[in-house]
């Protein structure tokens, strides 16, 4: 049961957050509130950042975070109404203008080949807004290449050879194969749906944050709950990629949901550490300061699976 001055004080945010805190913790689907992000707060903000030729920033990749990439991610994690034109539109120039000979999209401007991450989060918010389906089975296609014996996805196996899957391409390419999943999409779905089980046995076995060989935390930075990760992998967004899959709880799970848990404050509520380093549009929350984006994230996980925890993470 999360408490009602928490509750109060998320439903005091920016629309976008209202509207999936009245979704996910009150049971409430409000179509009218949602349809407000694009004229109120900060999807209008976003939104006005848009330049005349439909992009953002200097072109699709550049510079982070302002580029049309990340921008069209932000707006996916705000949750727009998917029917948005202006979206959809930016989407599928893209589609037409930045695809390699690889089937890919490829962020680079001299590289042409693709980056299986960037795929994966492309993936992601073209479902979403409902990219047609004819424009996303080279991208299918390309991610399904990249698949690795270990059962997840690393972003240097067509660049340097990579041999062992990368927790943040993994966890991305996932996102992309649920949210595809979620909206209809049916080309070679059996098969992303395979390489998704795999990948969520990969990052299980490494306990959503720690090597399998030693035990030890891959990277201190994947306990910190930056928002918005962009790329960039926490144990946070892990855990509600597993609850937005209906995942059931599996033992692995408990370092990483203690960790979170770890961090609550007395009051109820989840700080923001500081932001990934990279020009913004605006600033959605301070660094430093109580997180509406965290609380809420927190919470949700907690109630699909903080009945679970018994133990502590050795971290």
């Amino acid at each position: 049961m999360t408490d009602k001055a928490v509750l109060d004080w998320l439903l005091r945010g920016d629309v976008s957050i209202q509207y999936q805190v009245r979704r996910d913790l009150l049971g409430e689907a409000d179509h009218r509130l949602r349809a407000r992000i694009a004229t109120e707060g900060w999807g209008a903000r976003f939104l006005a950042c848009r330049n005349p030729d439909g992009s953002w920033g200097q072109r699709f990749y550049q510079p982070k975070w302002i580029s049309s990439h990340y921008t069209l991610l932000d707006l996916r994690t705000l949750e727009m109404a998917p029917d948005q034109p202006q979206v959809r539109d930016s989407i599928h120039k893209i589609a037409l203008e930045e695809k390699c000979p690889d089937g890919g999209i490829g962020p680079g401007l001299t590289v042409r080949l693709s980056d299986v991450c960037v795929n994966g989060m492309y993936l992601n918010y073209a479902s979403y807004f409902g990219e047609p389906e004819a424009s996303l089975r080279s991208i299918v296609d390309f991610i399904l290449d990249q698949r690795m014996a270990d059962g997840g996805f690393n972003c240097m196996k067509n660049r340097s050879g990579a041999h062992h899957s990368s927790l943040h391409s993994t966890l991305s390419v996932l996102e992309g194969i649920s949210e595809y999943a979620a909206n209809g999409y049916r080309y070679r779905l059996a098969e992303l749906e395979a390489a998704a089980a795999t990948g969520r046995e990969f990052m299980l076995m490494h306990r959503l944050f720690k090597s399998d060989h030693t035990g030890e935390i891959i990277r201190k930075d994947m306990l910190q709950l930056s928002f918005p990760p962009r790329w960039k992998y926490n144990v946070l967004r892990a855990l509600d990629y597993f609850r937005a899959v209906d995942a059931p709880w599996d033992e692995r799970m408990a370092d990483a949901l203690a960790v979170v848990l770890s961090k609550r404050r007395p009051d109820g509520r989840w700080t923001l550490p500081a932001a990934h380093p990279g020009q913004v549009h605006f600033v959605m929350e301070k660094a430093g300061q109580p997180s509406r984006w965290n609380t809420l994230i927190a919470l949700r996980v907690l109630d699909a699976y903080g009945g679970n925890l018994h133990s502590s993470p050795e971290a």
